[in-house]
């Protein structure tokens, strides 16, 4: 089993799949910290010094301790239900963030990569040629 197991992670995929997980999770921190430190601030002074990640709706019981409280993160540890939409606007716009960077990506690959019509052009090209070249040594045969 130990053998199999080796077997099984020594494939080059599972080995990509991992430094691929590994490296999306720190992009995903970076994009994360992009978002949180720089664009929301930003988006928040273009609305008039808004800051999503404390706009929410208290939907249960606040604490004694915590009553008239803003503090999202201190109502959300005490346990108190809250509707977060100012950390949900700030996460999907982590996600356009990753999605329009991925989109870029593949975008620029797809434009490296030879396009099929012209790989089977070329195809066509060659297996033309290698007909001629069959026939004419079956002409100098006969």
């Amino acid at each position: 089993m130990l053998k199999e197991f080796r077997t099984f992670i020594a494939r080059g995929n599972v080995l990509d799949l991992a430094v691929a997980v590994i490296i999306g999770a720190a992009f995903g921190k970076i994009v994360t910290s992009l978002t949180d430190d720089i664009l929301m601030p930003l988006i928040g002074k273009v609305f008039g010094g808004l800051d999503f990640s404390s706009y929410f709706i208290v939907l249960g019981e606040v604490p004694a301790a915590l009553a008239g409280s803003s503090d999202y993160e201190a109502l959300k540890k005490a346990g108190v239900p809250l509707l977060g939409y100012g950390e949900f606007i700030t996460v999907a716009v982590n996600f356009l963030i990753i999605a329009f960077i991925i989109f870029l990506l593949i975008r620029s690959v797809n434009r490296m990569m030879p396009k099929p019509a012209e790989a089977a052009a070329e195809e066509a090209a060659e297996i033309a040629l290698l007909r001629e070249i069959r026939d004419e040594l079956r002409s100098r045969k006969g």
